[in-house]
């Protein structure tokens, strides 16, 4: 397989997923002005100039927070950072460098990756003379951007792809392979049943149901058996979606479904089986 990996990281609500979704040039992540939006590693393709990449958004990164989510989301950023070969490092322009912003950039000069300093929302004159600031942070070179409107992003992929280690190059069979999609009510352990499947902690667990908001895509290799398996956000009845991140959330499930080549239903053996379980076979 191809090395060519990687990582978006940053502090919370930098604009990190939304430079995802337009690096895969899809509305694959939830983006939503809440921070802590991103919660488990996603993972999507990119192409630049004809040369093939993975990448990884992953969840705003912070210190010292007795948040469990917040932790969970730490655990898995240094996942994402051990996994890519480069790291693309987001920084907001409109509130400067912060400490949190030094606090993941001396986290990246200790990993030994090469890194991408990109600082977000540069969409005018002044801005780039604002963003000079991010030299500060001792990982050369910088290029402003803006991934709403997508300026600036072409000078940044030129100096992503140099960053690349020297592969052959192989074709992705991974669009080819069958999909098995985990669905179900929330919290009935769809994300602790794949962690348990693929033998790693690649979901993030906890008791708090709708940890799981994006849909999350896994290559599954064992045995003798090689498909995706996809790990989706519970789904429940439309009558309680009432938050606009929980009804994305519940969208992207059932289009993860809709391309699925086989659904796996979970059920809870305490509840039992419950007319919302039912609707999943409707």
């Amino acid at each position: 397989m191809s090395s060519r990996i990687v990582a978006i990281v940053g502090r919370p609500n930098v604009g990190k997923s939304t430079l995802f979704n337009r690096l895969i040039e899809q509305r694959k992540a939830i983006v939503d002005a809440t921070a802590g939006v991103t919660r488990d590693r996603n993972y999507g393709k990119g192409e630049w100039n004809g040369i093939e990449y993975s990448l990884i958004d992953t969840g705003g990164y912070v210190v010292n927070s007795e948040d469990i989510f917040e932790s969970e989301i730490n655990k898995q950023v240094h996942l994402a950072i051990d996994e890519a070969d480069v790291i693309l490092f987001v920084v907001d322009v409109e509130s400067g460098t912060t400490d949190l912003d030094d606090a993941i950039a001396a986290l990246l000069r200790k990993s030994s990756k090469d890194v991408v300093v990109a600082v977000n929302k540069v969409d005018n004159n002044a801005r780039i003379v604002d963003a000079q600031e991010f030299y500060g942070l001792g990982l050369g070179e910088i290029f402003c951007v803006s991934s709403m409107t997508g300026s600036g992003t072409g000078e940044m992929l030129d100096q992503l792809v140099k960053s690349f280690p020297a592969v052959e190059e192989v074709e992705n069979e991974e669009t080819l392979l069958p999909s098995l999609s985990v669905v179900g009510r929330p919290n009935v352990g769809k994300s602790s049943f794949i962690n348990a499947l693929i033998g790693e902690d690649r979901n993030i667990v906890t008791d708090v149901a709708g940890t799981t908001r994006d849909s999350i895509h896994t290559r599954y290799n064992k045995f003798g058996h090689d498909f995706m398996i996809v790990d989706t956000a519970g789904l429940r009845k439309r009558a309680k979606v009432h938050e606009d991140l929980e009804f994305y959330s519940v969208l992207r499930s059932v289009r993860t479904i809709e391309n699925s080549d086989v659904c796996l239903l979970l059920i809870d053996a305490e509840r039992g089986v419950e007319a919302q379980d039912v609707l999943f076979l409707i």
